[in-house]
């Protein structure tokens, strides 16, 4: 579409106005503007009108003015007499009303305010190829062709255990840990400080805004998306004086329709490297390394020498309480959930001495093995695809007694139980977090 706006702009001029309709219909454009789409609707009425008041409004109904910026809708009702029409002035406003609703954007989305691209895109956001050193990029992945691009937009803030969830083809960045340079007597040293920051990243204008900031500081915590509410649980904040942690049991959820944080049912104990999903519209909490009772915890070797959980808990939201659930069948720390066809999946986490995944069923709540992967590994990114299948990006695994940081990208096939490798990272990237959001070309 592309080339033919650009190399045969009166091709498209000469369409019947069914043929345009059904142009102006499409859900996936690439690489076309919503302004453009709009001055080819304008000139093909010069050209063959006038048309009738009702075929008019009907071609132009079609158009995508939630996709406009603010400062351009308000001017195009002067730009041709069509717009100046009661049907299409009414979604002008609306559109305009749509730009106003600031935090409950993502949920008031409509196909008017919908970026003409696929769904199925992956994003995946920080990581690097150091995991004391992460970068501020994102990567897209295009699962049709298997290619990677980067974003021409960057993360606002060098982050590692972050969380990032996408509502409405909005991206949300939550927390984590901030990496700054620092200047220690005169030698550059890397300060790490825990963040309750949130970011919200608008993919159609390529701006990003802060949120109301969470309750609390917060990494090694999980993020999920219930209705219309950001769901974030347990995780720990660090001390920078000394590198004491303080693992917490706060779950609070972010509520778009007022922009605010609230508090949640808490876990019953504090709770950090633990895993979340979300079925039936009930929250799923597997594994991680639960803390002391005041919640503190030491350096990172203590993690080592301490065991992490198997139990997992839920929460249907309608309570104040966590309920047990049956345990999966390996402790795991820093692993990762994901739910498909209707079923979670445990895949791995640090500490495992083996390779195994499994799946629960929530209906005779047991959980079951699965075809293990040849070659274990640890902070990586993954993501459920809306074909049931898991990818995973990159990672951290062991070599020849060295940690060594690898480029695939891995798909299990939920319905076959099997694993094989679709493509390779642009280079080696650990720490990546992603979510599903459609995106420019």
């Amino acid at each position: 579409m592309r080339t033919l706006l650009q190399e045969s702009r009166d091709d498209l001029l000469r369409l019947n106005i069914q043929s345009l309709m059904a142009v102006l219909e499409a859900d996936e454009i690439p690489g076309v503007k919503e302004q453009e789409l709009i001055k080819l609707a304008l000139d093909w009425l010069d050209m063959n009108g006038p048309l009738p008041l009702l075929k008019s409004n009907l071609l132009l109904s079609h158009l995508r003015f939630g996709l406009v910026a603010p400062s351009d809708l308000t001017s195009l009702s002067h730009t041709h007499k069509a717009m100046a029409t009661p049907l299409v002035r009414s979604q002008l406003t609306r559109a305009l009303e749509y730009h106003r609703m600031g935090s409950a954007q993502p949920i008031r989305q409509s196909k008017q305010s919908t970026l003409r691209a696929s769904p199925n895109c992956v994003l995946l956001v920080g990581g690097g190829s150091s995991p004391d050193w992460p970068e501020q990029q994102m990567l897209k992945f295009d699962p049709r062709r298997r290619t990677f691009s980067s974003l021409s937009s960057s993360l606002p803030l060098r982050l590692r255990n972050h969380c990032v969830c996408s509502v409405g083809g909005f991206l949300f960045v939550i927390g984590g840990e901030e990496v700054k340079e620092g200047d220690e007597n005169g030698k550059k040293s890397v300060i790490v400080s825990t963040s309750n920051q949130v970011w919200r990243y608008d993919t159609r204008f390529d701006c990003w805004e802060t949120v109301e900031s969470m309750r609390e500081r917060r990494e090694k915590f999980t993020c999920c998306v219930v209705e219309d509410a950001i769901y974030v649980i347990g995780g720990r904040h660090t001390q920078p004086e000394d590198n004491t942690h303080t693992s917490v049991a706060s779950v609070e959820f972010y509520d778009m329709a007022t922009g605010t944080w609230r508090r949640g049912a808490t876990l019953p104990c504090p709770l950090y490297g633990h895993a979340s999903a979300v079925l039936n519209n009930g929250i799923y909490v597997s594994g991680g390394l639960p803390g002391n009772e005041d919640g503190s915890n030491h350096g990172n070797y203590q993690d080592e020498q301490r065991e992490s959980s198997r139990e997992v808990l839920f929460w249907d939201l309608k309570g104040r309480v966590w309920e047990k659930r049956a345990s999966m069948s390996i402790a795991r720390f820093s692993h990762r959930l994901a739910t498909a066809e209707g079923q979670i999946y445990a895949l791995l986490g640090m500490y495992e001495p083996f390779c195994d995944i499994e799946k629960y069923d929530s209906q005779v709540d047991n959980w079951t093995r699965l075809r293990p992967l040849l070659i274990g590994s640890f902070n990586y990114g993954m993501v459920s695809m809306m074909s049931g299948n898991l990818l995973v990006f990159g990672g951290r695994r062991w070599s020849d007694g060295r940690e060594v940081i690898v480029k695939s990208v891995l798909e299990y096939d939920t319905k076959k139980d099997r694993w094989r490798e679709i493509s390779q990272l642009p280079k080696p990237l650990t720490g990546t977090e992603c979510t599903l959001l459609p995106l420019p070309d």
